[in-house]
């Protein structure tokens, strides 16, 4: 057998993301209504290769798992979303321990801003990690990638927010002094989720204080009965 070729890929650009850890991000983009923008990269940030991109509403970012890349991969996954135990193909999955580490996301287009420091590309319905990778960016077309009658019987059920949310009166004195305006609700849109591993989400108390940092806040949490209570919201900046 010939050996197959071999392609080298270099971003055309980096995420900027309020996700600065992979805990508590999302599964699938839309699920935190989070914000962030693609900063174009030398030779690619030329305003010409975005023209007419405002003409889409949503997008196609592809990009690397670039925090995985280093692991390798497996021909089986243990899926999140199948409780951890069942094993499944790689490719039956959207698992980041890839082959190639490569990655798609659609995601709401927010408009491009071209400044001093740089060409951006403001998206949003994120669910990538903080300087991530982006290898390409391309439109998403309603009429070819929306496919009627399309369905997906292993994963057919859209994922809904199993946990209230609720703030203690400290954790709100701390939130008010955020100049992140919607962090409030990228809060409770990602700890609903309930991010624990999955052999911990059937407990309704969980004395254990998890954290999370989103944009510049570490974020300290736990779970007691049945509900998500955010007990501190500390600057890192």
């Amino acid at each position: 057998m010939t050996k197959p070729d071999v392609y080298s890929i270099e971003p055309i650009g980096v995420l900027e993301s309020p996700f600065k850890q992979k805990f508590a991000i999302p599964r699938q983009p839309a699920l935190a209504k989070a914000k962030g923008k693609v900063k174009l990269l030398a030779p690619y940030n030329d305003i010409n290769a975005l023209r007419s991109i405002d003409t889409y509403s949503h997008l196609w970012l592809l990009f690397l798992f670039h925090e995985n890349l280093h692991k390798g991969w497996s021909p089986t996954v243990r899926a999140p979303r199948l409780g951890g135990n069942t094993r499944t193909g790689v490719f039956a999955t959207r698992s980041t321990f890839r082959p190639n580490g490569i990655g798609m996301s659609a995601v709401e287009n927010l408009g491009v801003e071209n400044t001093t420091s740089g060409l951006y590309l403001h998206v949003g319905n994120i669910d990538l990690l903080h300087n991530t990778p982006i290898i390409d960016i391309k439109p998403y077309i309603p009429y070819s990638d929306a496919v009627q009658h399309a369905h997906a019987t292993l994963l057919d059920d859209k994922p809904v927010p199993t946990l209230a949310v609720n703030f203690t009166d400290h954790a709100r004195r701390q939130l008010a002094q955020q100049p992140y305006e919607d962090l409030p609700l990228l809060i409770e849109n990602c700890l609903s989720q309930d991010p624990r591993p999955a052999y911990k989400q059937s407990h309704q108390d969980d004395p254990k204080t998890y954290q999370v940092q989103l944009y510049d806040a570490d974020i300290h949490w736990q779970v007691s009965d049945g509900a998500v209570w955010v007990t501190a919201i500390e600057s890192l900046s």
